[in-house]
């Protein structure tokens, strides 16, 4: 897939076909980008998971705090990432080895790596990158 632009059809699609969203990288502070990401996720009638080691155990926006993908004891139909660019591969490493895997992997804004990109996508999984969902909803969706 071409990651430098997307079709809206295909951001559309994810975003109508999924209901639970691990974020990675969730934040409890209000003032960061996940906080209000996750916020209007929730808003909009997702179920959102908040993934952070550092707040394992507690909660954010009323949501327990998984240290991993794979310590969530449910499906999850996206992952939605708040890292550095050069987390993006690990990240896709974690999703890939879930049972079952996500539909999607999102990488926000300035998360990119097109090779991390391309093996999710040979395993079946669609990638979106350098994208944030809190945009692409309320211009695609409404």
């Amino acid at each position: 897939m071409n990651h430098d632009s997307y079709d809206p059809k295909t951001i559309r699609d994810v975003l109508g076909s999924v209901n639970t969203i691990a974020v990675v990288g969730a934040s409890a502070n209000p003032a960061r980008p996940s906080f209000g990401v996750m916020s209007f996720l929730i808003e909009k009638g997702y179920r959102v998971i908040p993934v952070n080691p550092g707040h394992a155990g507690g909660e954010i926006l009323g949501q327990p705090v998984y240290a991993r993908l794979a310590d969530i004891p449910e499906a999850i139909d996206m992952v939605d990432v708040f890292r550095a660019a050069d987390q993006l591969a690990g990240v896709i490493d974690e999703a890939l080895a879930l049972d079952p895997r996500p539909k999607a992997i999102w990488g926000q804004l300035s998360v990119r790596d097109d090779m991390a990109a391309e093996k999710a996508e040979s395993e079946g999984v669609t990638v979106i990158m350098d994208r944030c969902p809190a945009i692409e909803y309320p211009r695609l969706i409404g």
